[in-house]
């Protein structure tokens, strides 16, 4: 399948879906999506014992598209800009204790959490595990994703501050993420785990991301400032993420965290100087379609994961467990700072739950596993993977508004 008749199939479906669930199902966006999704798989999976589909066909051209490369090197920078510059850094600042805390200590915290309780289980389960894939794991399924957050916390009517939290938290423990997940397994190709170059590796692509994401975003700041065309600065806002997410890659740097920083840039730093009321609406508006757009493109490529997964009974199980391993790992690295510096995060017991039920997890957990080299190993952690992504988006998206509404 040429990507040109991959884009019309992901296309068309996703506008399919959309308006059945606009029509019928009335879910919030990426969930309606990512369940219909989710059901078409099943069909596909399923097509061998009442259908004439051509599953192996299906799923060859699945496992040739790579899915992993086009989440991490395509959609990843454009739903970060754009989610970051929707984002308001006046109520980021306000809650930056909390935020800093759970996106940067909590994803060291959870990953060594959810690592132990993994290879614990693995070893139950008579799974022969390797404690740095274990580490993999918690790296990959520890940041809370911001491109399944966004979309729903607004439909959720969650508070302003306790939004701010989730979203704030999941915009940079992303980039925390990835950049822990590349130097894990930057060591893990080197055959040996150092601390040391571990650390070198870590500081490397998250201070490199952050200072590329404030030059990027200065330069298209000054470039912004220096005309009034709507037309030309959707096109340089355009030409700066994709062009300055390759290039933070080419230069090992997390692109992730510059995108971020860029967007929030863009989105707060003296945007009214920088750009006309009316430019100002033609950007939000363009980035807020792409956006949609992606999201809609991301969801349904999730879905179809699915398709390639090899199921085995232990690794079921094992997924499932894990479910409970991560969300207990959700509300330790939550209620300990919560516990420990009431006055230091000011969250009350209802936002902290909030909090611990609204880290949803989604697209870059299975891209991260995806990319892992071809083992058996591999497939363990990708069925435990969609496990943990399965119940994020279905149960936990879906019940967020009636915890919000029951506090």
């Amino acid at each position: 399948m040429n990507i040109y008749l991959a884009l019309i199939v992901l296309i068309c479906l996703s506008a399919g879906f959309a308006y059945i669930n606009q029509k019928l199902l009335k879910l919030p966006f990426v969930i309606g999506l990512f369940l219909l999704s989710t059901v078409l798989s099943l069909v596909v999976l399923s097509s061998g014992l009442w259908l004439n589909l051509p599953y192996n066909d299906i799923r060859q051209a699945i496992n040739d598209a790579g899915i992993d490369k086009i989440i991490l090197n395509v959609l990843l920078g454009f739903l970060l800009f754009a989610g970051a510059m929707h984002t308001s850094w006046s109520s980021l600042r306000a809650q930056i204790k909390p935020i800093a805390i759970f996106a940067l200590g909590g994803v060291f915290i959870s990953t060594l959490l959810i690592a132990s309780m993994f290879y614990g289980l693995a070893g139950l389960l008579n799974l022969q595990v390797d404690f740095t894939y274990c580490l993999l794991f918690g790296a990959l399924i520890s940041p809370t994703d911001p491109i399944a957050i966004l979309g729903i916390l607004t439909k959720a009517n969650v508070p302003e501050k306790t939004e701010a939290v989730i979203v704030g938290e999941s915009l940079f423990n992303d980039g925390i993420g990835v950049v822990m997940f590349i130097a894990l397994l930057d060591t893990l190709n080197n055959g040996t785990f150092s601390f040391s170059n571990f650390g070198l590796l870590f500081l490397r692509e998250a201070v490199g991301g952050i200072v590329m994401g404030l030059i990027m975003g200065y330069c298209l700041h000054l470039f912004l400032k220096s005309i009034d065309h709507y037309e030309t600065e959707i096109l340089l806002t355009l030409a700066f993420v994709m062009g300055g997410y390759a290039f933070c890659n080419y230069l090992h740097v997390s692109g992730a965290l510059a995108m971020v920083v860029m967007g929030l840039m863009v989105g707060n730093f003296k945007k009214h100087v920088t750009m006309s009321d009316i430019t100002q609406e033609y950007v939000q508006k363009f980035w807020e379609l792409a956006d949609v757009i992606l999201n809609a493109i991301l969801f349904i490529i999730i879905a179809f994961v699915l398709i390639v997964i090899h199921f085995k009974s232990q690794y079921i199980l094992l997924g499932v467990i894990s479910v409970f391993i991560v969300l207990l790992s959700r509300i330790i690295i939550v209620y300990l700072p919560h516990l420990v510096f009431p006055k230091l995060l000011k969250l009350g017991n209802k936002e902290a739950k909030i909090i611990i039920w609204g880290g949803l997890r989604g697209g870059l957990s299975l891209a991260m596993v995806l990319s892992l080299p071809e083992s058996e190993t591999k497939n363990i952690l990708l069925v435990a993977t969609y496990c943990c992504v399965l119940f994020s988006i279905l149960v936990q998206g879906l019940t967020i508004k009636r915890l919000v509404k029951s506090n």
